[in-house]
């Protein structure tokens, strides 16, 4: 049994209230003369997405939002699991692709690049580990059984990033039945892919979340938009709200899914193979999406000990905290 609790899902339900998805709940202090935003919804690499962007001209905003779809849609070819033809879904069943695109090179070595620096903490290669899971919960109708410690080891067998061999246009796994899940680290790429044709395009507003978010500019009236972070131990409130001007934010938890029973979770801990327990939610600001999204989940299963070294590998990134008895920390 899987329930899932998206992070969009929660905090739509903490703005239900005032009528505004996540990404633009917080323009409420817009005015009228502010040009009516453009908007596109869907999805990306699974995860419910919006767009929203300004523009003194509206059909100038439509037409970019169409690129901005073919944008997404090239990068899923590369990364969705959900896609039997992505390069992703080719390299877990061949274990090798030969004509890797850049942005799955670019991808792969920037994930190995936070998995040495977070000891391990975060790993590419988790995907093993999931299937594991799955497949157990698949098997069983009752939510309470208890998963194979057995099955479990074995797929923590097949989770080694090191064991990735990366050339110039290849990929290839260095260990049979290895795969990998990009979701940790590629929708914060595809999101700063989205800013940067954006900004080529001259737009100087936009928010973008396409399960990370990240912002182009302030709001069109000059204040930074400001995303509220929903309290992870009552889900219909808000513990705290981040400012976010040019910059990027990515929130991890425990509740975004639900595995069999109530103490597994999606985000396991690529060490024991079970779910990671030693904090409650951590929410990272960062320049870029792609580092605010390996980095959320990095220290989400490192812990609050480790933290302040893995935001100082990244310059200007910051974190909140929130410890598993509900208080929260910000570095």
């Amino acid at each position: 049994m899987v329930k899932t609790i998206t992070r969009r899902t929660a905090l739509r339900v903490v703005g239900a209230g005032i009528s505004l998805p996540l990404s633009v709940m917080a323009l409420r202090s817009m005015t009228n003369h502010i040009p009516q935003p453009a908007r596109w919804s869907g999805s990306c690499l699974g995860a419910l997405s919006q767009i929203t962007l300004w523009h003194n001209n509206k059909s100038v905003a439509e037409r970019a939002i169409g690129q901005l779809v073919i944008e997404i849609e090239r990068l899923e070819k590369v990364f969705s699991l959900y896609r039997y033809d992505s390069e992703i879904s080719i390299l877990n069943r061949t274990g090798k692709i030969n004509s890797a695109s850049v942005d799955l090179i670019n991808v792969l070595q920037h994930g190995q690049n936070v998995a040495n620096i977070s000891g391990g903490a975060f790993d590419p290669t988790i995907q093993s580990l999931w299937k594991s899971y799955a497949d157990q919960i698949s098997t069983h109708k009752d939510s309470n059984f208890k998963f194979d410690r057995k099955k479990i080891n074995a797929a923590l067998t097949k989770v080694d990033y090191t064991a990735i061999s990366i050339g110039y246009k290849s990929v290839k796994f260095e260990k049979p039945e290895m795969l990998v899940s990009l979701n940790g680290i590629a929708q914060g790429y595809i999101t700063d892919a989205i800013a940067e044709v954006l900004g080529n395009l001259g737009f100087e507003n936009a928010v973008i979340d396409l399960g990370e978010t990240r912002t182009l500019g302030t709001k069109p009236d000059g204040f930074p938009f400001t995303i509220g972070l929903i309290d992870p131990v009552s889900p219909t409130n808000i513990n705290n709200e981040v400012n976010l001007s040019n910059s990027a934010l990515s929130v991890s938890g425990g509740y975004g899914m639900i595995l069999g029973n109530a103490e597994t979770h999606h985000i396991f801990d690529p060490k024991t193979g079970l779910s990671a327990n030693k904090l409650k939610q951590v929410a990272v600001i960062a320049p870029k999406a792609i580092d605010a999204d390996a980095l959320s989940t990095a220290i989400y299963v490192a812990g609050e000990a480790n933290a302040p070294m893995l935001l100082a590998a990244y310059p200007k990134s910051r974190a909140i905290l929130t410890r598993n008895n509900g208080t929260t920390k910000e570095l």
